[in-house]
């Protein structure tokens, strides 16, 4: 098994970092540059930005909160929202934001993950993909796909729209349940495990986590290759270091380090 990755999520509304429940009811956790460097400090993988209102409010991402954010951070870097076209794509990298995730305008205009992942390496793109379930007599898939912050169903299968977004040339995918976000219940184990078995990219998990054992159930059942958690890190209720040492002591490969070094 590979080393999981363990990444913090800033969901970003008018420059701070908000934490809602299914994509609702925004409530403030802190300043984003604050959290970036924290994060960096105690040892996260990587870090997600998502200006969470972009494509809602139909604009770009504000590159203004992003700059503030990558002049701070050490560690890869992906921003998400808003991102519509790989010239925004190439306007963030240009502030040195590593990899470019994209959502709603994926779905809308497949022919975006290959135009990027052409232009710059599969490693540069993530699609991200919202779900939730439906009733087996809904007539829709039971796993479907949803974007525009979750507000918009669109009728495609999660698995067979994971499996496309591969075959485009996607380097990874996140994969965040609607249902389960913010609710500290854990991830959706029967979505995030649906798409690993489909894909051969790494799929991080995202949405649910409320304890350590989340973590380890979204590896080990969900068959996820890292982990993406929010409320948890920031409102103090688990650390980087403890989520690592936790998956540590029970066979979970990650990468340990101590400031200063690695080992």
């Amino acid at each position: 098994m590979k080393e999981v990755r363990i990444i913090p999520c800033l969901d970003v509304k008018d420059g701070r970092v908000v934490k809602g429940v299914n994509f609702v009811n925004l409530r403030d956790a802190r300043d984003p540059v604050e959290a970036a460097e924290a994060y960096c400090r105690e040892g996260a993988d990587e870090l997600v930005f998502l200006d969470i209102f972009a494509t809602v409010e139909n604009r770009k991402t504000r590159l203004e909160w992003v700059k503030k954010v990558a002049e701070k951070v050490t560690i890869p870097f992906a921003v998400g929202g808003g991102i519509g076209s790989t010239q925004d794509m190439k306007d963030l990298f240009a502030l040195g934001v590593d990899k470019a995730s994209i959502n709603t305008s994926a779905v809308r205009n497949p022919q975006l993950i290959s135009e990027a992942a052409k232009e710059f390496g599969k490693g540069k793109l993530v699609v991200a993909i919202d779900g939730k379930k439906n009733s087996p007599d809904s007539g829709l898939p039971r796993l479907e796909v949803v974007i525009r912050s979750g507000s918009e169903s669109t009728g495609l299968d999660i698995v067979e729209w994971a499996r496309r977004v591969e075959e485009l040339g996607a380097g990874e995918i996140l994969l965040t349940s609607k249902d389960a976000d913010g609710t500290k219940e854990g991830y959706d184990l029967e979505m995030t495990k649906a798409v690993a078995e489909a894909v051969t990219i790494p799929v991080t998990a995202s949405g649910g986590a409320g304890k350590l054992e989340h973590l380890y159930q979204a590896v080990t059942i969900g068959k996820a290759a890292a982990v993406l958690a929010a409320s948890i890190f920031h409102f103090g209720e688990v650390s980087i270091p403890e989520a690592k040492q936790y998956l540590t002591e029970r066979g979970i490969p990650v990468r340990l380090i101590k400031p200063g070094k690695e080992y």
